[in-house]
């Protein structure tokens, strides 16, 4: 498994790679429609993204190696890609790594001036909630 900086580093090249903003939105879209299916038991409200427009869930656990699992899931395609985009830096690193990772990739990328203010606003606090997540992690890691 890569670190989570190199995951940081490939998404971000690889949206670069595109010209212009239609073909990146191709791309979300696309990273979208790869997403796993999300199981339905966490498709309910102790697993909703709030402060998101479209419904979003996101659903982590810690796997006995102290990294963390992520799965998420959208009802609608482009945030169903931007979750897809999260989970593919953050999935599978620890609590630190994802504390000590700053978001500042999504900027690079364009997420910052190319997303509607409800969706740039959901994907804050999709953000927020893996912050929440990694952090209940370290604690619950730290009291074992």
């Amino acid at each position: 498994m890569t670190d989570i900086s190199e995951r940081v580093e490939k998404l971000t090249a690889d949206f670069k790679r595109e010209g212009d903003w239609e073909a990146r939105y191709r791309q979300v879209i696309d990273l979208g429609k790869s997403l796993p299916e999300m199981s339905n038991q966490f498709r309910n409200d102790t697993f909703k993204v709030k402060g998101c427009q479209s419904q979003v869930w996101l659903h982590a656990s810690l796997a006995p190696d102290g990294r963390i699992r992520f799965v998420g899931d959208s009802d609608a395609m482009i945030v169903r890609g931007l979750v897809a985009c999260l989970i593919k830096v953050y999935d599978g690193a620890t609590p630190e790594e994802v504390l000590s990772t700053s978001p500042r990739f999504l900027n690079e990328i364009g997420f910052d001036t190319h997303l509607s203010p409800s969706r740039a606003n959901g994907l804050n606090s999709m953000v927020k909630q893996i912050y929440l997540y990694a952090t209940a992690f370290k604690a619950l890691a730290a009291n074992r």
